[in-house]
């Protein structure tokens, strides 16, 4: 784990970026967290971020921060698509009382999400990850990582 205690995986598909976190999320876990997300923001149109938060094990408001911040940035160019998979009953309840939840959309499982996403689109059911697949991005920062997030 890094020095905030935040692991962010991205997977990379033609219809969608998964953003898979796990750990802490706070305040120093939300800078790396949002510089990240702007980090692979052209990988899909749209985009469409797909965050998978369910494996964190704390989060402060800057989970709101993270995701304010990339509706933000949605609402300022026009298109996008904030897709949040399995958030706790006490996530739900943030982005209920911060009037954020009628900004994203909730399912239940990344893979059914992706499949989902690509019948959408015309692909086939078979969601295979284009490449890079998978950026891991935890503690420090290496050499691979600095070429990603």
């Amino acid at each position: 784990m890094s020095r905030s205690g935040l692991r962010i995986e991205t997977t990379r598909y033609l219809q969608c970026t998964v953003m898979r976190a796990s750990g802490e999320l706070d305040h120093a876990g939300r800078v790396r967290f949002s510089a990240c997300i702007n980090a692979v923001w052209d990988w899909s149109d749209g985009p469409v971020l797909v965050f998978d938060l369910a494996d964190l094990d704390f989060y402060d408001s800057s989970v709101i921060g993270v995701l304010a911040m990339a509706m933000q940035r949605m609402e300022e160019e026009g298109s996008g698509r904030i897709i949040l998979v399995r958030p706790s009953d006490h996530l739900l309840s943030v982005l209920r009382l911060t009037d954020l939840l009628s900004h994203v959309e909730l399912r239940d499982s990344v893979e059914e999400t992706v499949a989902e996403l690509m019948l959408q689109s015309g692909g086939s059911a078979s969601p295979a990850p284009t490449r890079p697949s998978v950026i891991v991005h935890s503690g420090g920062r290496s050499a691979a990582e600095r070429g990603a997030c």
